[in-house]
């Protein structure tokens, strides 16, 4: 039975009644105290088991760890005045974490516990105090940074990766070796040298720490998903758990990932005596390990640790939330041993939030390069986490009305992985009487045109080709080599053209003259050894580039029909849908004037690229480009009109390494011509696979599937007479 089924809420099921008041079971004035906390008691089980349930499996979190640890911190509370509400189904009794029902589930070597915390410097000398009472001694503790990622272990059997897992329950855990292979400080193999202390007779151990993703990453990945219009996550910990948990490694490998490992389950399964000396090994093998570790002999040197790690944990290209305090020996570690849930031998001092109030001022709307309108939250500066900020991002109207903000607000923010500026939500007795819910404009702020929000995303765009907040990206497109192909004009002449304010849109392209590229500034000389440039005079693009440029704008103009309805950068049409569509419809006036019911009934074109492609040509703005672009010569119709007969309709072609005599476009619409499709994938449905100079992966596959493989030779044949030989 996978962890959802098994999670049924008792009491409170926020999805069938909603989060019910703290106040709630407080209410009942008439029951007795006793019933009254084994209410209370059953509604913070059933609370903790649910957020635990979004935070682990679902990557999900509803409430902020503080505010979990709370919860979590009542219940403790509860069940230590009133013993008899401790059961096996209790949090408490649990380690926190689950199973999804997306990868299959493992067997660690051991359990892997959850891990007790305090709160303050006056419950980390308690516990202090409690160890040295139950050793009858002072032993020496080391302090690691905790950091705020996914739990894993790692199995090596002879010094080989064999397994990856997540805590899952505690028991039993998700593999997931394949993704963990893709994160680049995991090591496959161990050095030779630290295979020398593994003292298991089977040559197995398994390492555990954790995997993370680090605050530039985390930030990059949120920038990426406010572009293409989807949810942020909410902090880098379920970043990391969400990327760790994807179907197809390869969306791992590109989430940027990292690992500190810390823990052994089997402490004689290596040849070491304590924490350090693991570290030392750890290290050795191969694996990362966080540095900052200290050794400490006494209380004192355990807070100016903490308290260190408190004053600098801005500083960090990582996110932690506290610290980590072990007793170093492992036999007293093991005469300390357990409780239901947790070690005994260490503890985590949990850091405060640091949160603060400030007042709403203003929702800023700013139009990103893909035409994505963000909303921004504008307060009163305030000063947090080693910075002072002044504006958040509120991602999309979703979330805006999720957390409930509204101008004039008294709000509380924080930063997301120390950070990220992020408004955690308003205040809501202090709410203003005459406040406004806030609602999206209905007209681009950049461009004044039209906004539309597409389907089921989340994200308002505009759709103007002329909405100045877009322009270098869509100008950027319109030149590349599957485009227009115009050479020497690359990003940076782009920007110099952008600012000069000679181009907006790419019409403007054909009206440029050679004056007009030859004397753009690329930038400054800071040191010359000529009599004729000074220090800081800008550097001109020059008559020979310039002339290169414009021969390739007048080259482009006979690109044909399909690269033109690509180049306008219609969101979802691509190079095979804008062929698609030349094909069906024939010429830019009778894609314009068609609904978006006939436009989906192509093969591959379907409602929602059809309501893209509708919404683009109804923006005035968009048509007047077209129009433009018309009158200087670009092509508007399907001139091909089938001049070759479709004698290879039917057949599917896929093109690798360097030909001589084509590029492989070039050779891709030869074939198109006689009715062809071209692939970029080989699979068992391809027909031939055309293998050119240093032919790599997809020459190899194909010789795997059976599938005939042509040389350009027998190319050359094909496309001369418009028939296969059998």
């Amino acid at each position: 039975m996978s962890t959802q089924e098994m999670y049924t809420p008792s009491l409170f099921d926020v999805t069938e009644y909603g989060l019910p008041s703290e106040e709630e079971p407080k209410k009942r004035t008439s029951a007795k105290a006793s019933d009254k906390a084994k209410e209370r008691a059953a509604y913070l089980n059933d609370r903790l088991h649910y957020h635990a349930y979004r935070y682990y499996v679902l990557d999900d979190p509803e409430i902020s760890d503080a505010q979990f640890d709370e919860l979590f911190h009542e219940l403790e509370a509860l069940e230590a005045q009133y013993p008899e509400l401790v059961t096996p189904e209790s949090y408490t009794q649990h380690v926190g974490g689950g199973l999804s029902n997306q990868f299959e589930s493992v067997a660690h070597a051991a359990r892997m516990y959850s891990i007790d915390d305090v709160m303050n410097l006056d419950e980390l000398d308690a516990w202090l105090d409690r160890v040295e009472r139950e050793l009858d001694t002072s032993p020496s503790y080391l302090c690691e940074l905790k950091i705020d990622g996914l739990g894993i272990a790692l199995t090596y059997r002879n010094g080989v990766l064999v397994r990856a897992a997540t805590r899952g329950d505690g028991v039993m855990g998700e593999d997931v070796t394949l993704n963990v292979r893709t994160i680049k400080d995991v090591p496959h193999t161990l050095e030779p040298e630290a295979l020398k202390h593994v003292t298991s007779s089977d040559g197995l151990i398994e390492v555990r720490g954790e995997v993370y993703m680090p605050k530039e990453s985390f930030l990059r990945l949120n920038e990426a998903n406010d572009a293409a219009g989807k949810s942020p996550f909410a902090n880098p910990r379920n970043a990391a758990a969400g990327s760790l948990r994807q179907k197809d490694p390869r969306i791992t490998q590109t989430r940027d990932l990292a690992t500190f490992m810390y823990a052994l389950a089997n402490m004689d399964s290596i040849d070491v005596s304590d924490q350090m000396s693991f570290l030392t090994w750890l290290t050795e093998a191969g694996f990362s390990v966080n540095p900052n570790v200290s050794r400490c002999d006494s209380a004192k040197s355990v807070h100016e640790f903490c308290e260190k790690a408190l004053s600098r944990r801005s500083e960090l290209p990582y996110d932690i939330d506290g610290v980590v305090v072990k007793v170093d020996s492992f036999a007293w570690q093991h005469t300390l041993g357990f409780t239901a849930r947790a070690p005994r031998f260490f503890v985590a001092y949990k850091f405060p939030p640091e949160e603060k109030q400030t007042v709403l001022r203003n929702i800023a709307i700013q139009v990103g390069r893909t035409g994505v309108l963000t909303p921004v939250a504008e307060f009163d500066p305030v000063f947090v986490s080693g910075s002072t900020i002044a504006r958040a991002t509120l991602h999309n109207i979703d979330e805006i009305r999720r957390r409930d903000v509204r101008v004039g607000d008294t709000i509380i923010v924080h930063k997301a992985g120390d950070v990220i500026p992020e408004v955690v939500g308003p205040v809501l007795s202090m709410r203003p009487d005459d406040s406004q819910i806030f609602k999206m404009p209905e007209v681009c702020p950049s461009c004044g045109s039209p906004v539309v929000r597409e389907g089921s995303e989340v994200a308002y765009r505009c759709m103007s080709i002329e909405c100045p907040a877009q322009a270098q990206e869509r100008l950027i497109h319109w030149v590349s080599r599957p485009v227009m192909d115009i050479e020497s004009c690359g990003e940076k002449m782009i920007e110099a053209l952008l600012d000069a304010g000679l181009v907006h849109d790419v019409a403007d392209f054909y009206h440029l003259t050679l004056e007009d590229i030859a004397n753009l500034p690329t930038g400054r000389y800071y040191q010359t050894t000529d009599k004729v440039h000074n220090e800081g005079d800008p550097i001109l693009v020059g008559k020979t580039v310039a002339q290169k440029v414009i021969l390739n704008i007048s080259e482009s103009i006979k690109k044909p029909f399909a690269r033109v309805l690509f180049g306008l950068g219609i969101r979802h049409v691509g190079k095979t849908v804008a062929e698609a569509l030349v094909k069906t419809f024939g010429s830019m006036e009778a894609l314009i004037t068609a609904n978006a019911e006939a436009i989906s009934s192509i093969d591959g074109v379907g409602p929602e690229i059809a309501q893209s492609i509708v919404d683009f040509f109804a923006v005035p703005q968009n048509r007047d480009v077209v129009e433009r672009l018309r009158k200087v010569g670009l092509s508007m119709e399907d001139t091909s009109a089938e001049t070759n007969p479709q004698t290879l309709a039917g057949y599917t072609f896929v093109l690798t390494g360097a030909l001589e005599r084509w590029t492989r476009e070039e050779a891709g619409e030869a074939l198109k011509s006689f009715g062809a499709k071209v692939s970029g994938s080989v699979s068992k449905k391809t027909s031939f696979v055309v293998a050119g100079e240093a032919a790599g992966s997809k020459l190899t596959k194909a010789r795997e599937l059976g599938v005939p493989v042509l040389s350009e030779d027998d190319l050359a044949k094909i496309l001369e007479t418009g028939m296969v030989e059998n």
